[in-house]
């Protein structure tokens, strides 16, 4: 028996021990960390220069000095001098306000499990001292601060939360960047000497628990040198047996490969995906970084963000949520207010998000904007969650069915709700008047379905692995609205 237990330790000390090579079907045998899944919900923060001029995007150069967008030429004209160039704004990029130990505190009332900040941008510009961006990082121009190590210690000093890192692997205007794209990417000049130098600096110095990778569209891994950095993260760096990564490694990987997928921007593919896959979006429908003329019907409502997260969760996905701080260092109120919002709903029907799995079904066959997650700890626990409370005292489900232990009840209410299952199959809950002071949450509620018939998750893995590979193919991916 103590050998046998002694071989089980072993075993589950090395889930992480393996050999990965450096080729993608080594490197996606890797098992995804359970953290991740089980945290579901994390943010996202788009932070540089770009915050300074704050209009249009955070692509704001490329759309001066690319593209040459109208309306972002005329913003320079009217407002600064003829020979002002980008490069002008980094001194501007002061970050005065800029208090790690409170942003901490927020993204802590958020009820985030991770965090994702901006290291560095299609710009170029470092968030952190650099040894591989000379005079265009924080540390040498602008702040003149380590913004990326002050808020990992702070983050880890004052939370649970799991800090990550984004980059991206290429710059606009990088003079080795556009010879090596000149040169049909045969070349990797930008490679040795920026993206791949940064990424092993990244690590090393900051230990992310997130390598959160973009900007690589448009060249293969192979220019990338993706799959030996990987390897590396894998095998050797100080992170390791804990550390997980995106798709976007090669304009052949998105979708195909990494830790966990995200595809594209604001990705929700309305269907089961057989593979870890997470949804980014922006609280400001418009922009990643922060628009200092954004209006309030430009910023996403409580409801869309918590409808965002539940029909995310139910199709098994991950939430990320992102905000732009100002160039001052400021969480916007605004945007610290959705942030806490989500934490206090959380806060209540966290229960229904964290740790949970997808179930049998994802949405309600009878009433309308009620989703489905379920939690499994011996017995399997199915949550049915409401966008909208009914308007009428009873609520009938089509999908759960009730056996003779069944228990209903509303998470964050005391006591349990009468039922019965009409002939027409499923489930009806009778909903007693609710004084509004004892109402759980001011928007969306959570129905705890203990003990149903058919409580287990049965999925047919090879319809939606089919149906997956078919919307491959033809490069589709149906969006959830």
């Amino acid at each position: 028996m103590a050998l046998t237990l002694s071989i089980f330790l072993l075993v589950l000390q090395c889930a992480f021990c393996a050999r990965y090579d450096p080729n993608w079907a080594s490197l996606d045998s890797r098992p995804l960390p359970a953290w991740y899944d089980e945290g579901k919900v994390g943010i996202f923060l788009h932070w540089g220069v770009f915050s300074v001029p704050a209009f249009g995007s955070e692509w704001f150069w490329w759309y001066w000095q690319g593209e040459k967008q109208s309306a972002v030429t005329q913003y320079m004209q009217a407002n600064y001098r003829p020979d002002f160039t980008y490069a002008d704004f980094a001194p501007l990029f002061h970050a005065e306000f800029y208090n790690p130990a409170q942003w901490a505190d927020i993204f802590n009332a958020s009820g985030a499990n991770y965090l994702v900040l901006v290291s560095k941008h299609h710009e170029g510009f470092t968030n952190w001292p650099s040894t591989y961006s000379w005079n265009w990082n924080a540390g040498d121009v602008g702040p003149k601060r380590d913004l990326v190590g002050e808020l990992a210690d702070a983050v880890r000093q004052r939370t649970n939360i799991k800090f990550g890192v984004y980059h991206s692997m290429f710059e606009w205007f990088n003079p080795l960047f556009l010879q090596d794209q000149a040169n049909g990417f045969t070349t990797q000049n930008y490679v040795r000497a920026k993206t791949m130098p940064e990424l092993y600096e990244l690590v090393n110095k900051y230990k992310p628990e997130i390598v959160w990778s973009d900007g690589e569209w448009m060249a293969a891994d192979t220019y990338w040198n993706s799959t030996e950095f990987i390897a590396w993260l894998y095998n050797e760096s100080p992170v390791k047996d804990t550390v997980v990564v995106n798709d976007r490694w090669g304009n052949n990987t998105r979708c195909a490969h990494g830790g966990f997928w995200d595809c594209s921007d604001h990705y929700t593919p309305g269907t089961l995906v057989p593979h870890k896959w997470e949804n980014c979006m922006t609280i400001d429908k418009y922009s990643w970084g922060y628009r200092a003329n954004a209006q309030l019907s430009d910023i996403h409502t409580i409801e869309e963000l918590i409808t965002q997260l539940v029909t995310t969760v139910s199709f098994g996905g991950n939430m990320l949520f992102n905000v732009g701080p100002t160039a001052y260092g400021e969480i916007a109120p605004v945007y610290e207010e959705r942030l806490r919002q989500i934490g206090s709903w959380l806060n209540v029907n966290g229960e229904a998000i964290y740790k949970t799995h997808v179930w049998t079904y994802q949405n309600d066959s009878v009433a309308d904007n009620v989703w489905y997650t379920a939690r499994t700890n011996g017995s399997t626990t199915v949550y049915a969650i409401l966008l909208s409370w009914p308007e009428v005292g009873n609520l009938t489900l089509g999908h759960p069915v009730a056996s003779r232990s069944t228990v209903v009840s509303l998470v964050g209410y005391p006591g349990q709700f009468k039922f019965f299952s009409p002939s027409s199959g499923g489930i009806t809950i009778n909903i007693p008047p609710i004084p509004a002071g004892q109402i759980p949450c001011d928007w969306a509620w959570v129905f705890r379905l203990e003990g149903l018939q058919n409580q287990n998750t049965k999925l047919d893995s090879f319809a939606f692995s089919k149906k997956l590979k078919a919307l491959q193919m033809r490069k589709e991916f149906p969006k959830f609205q």
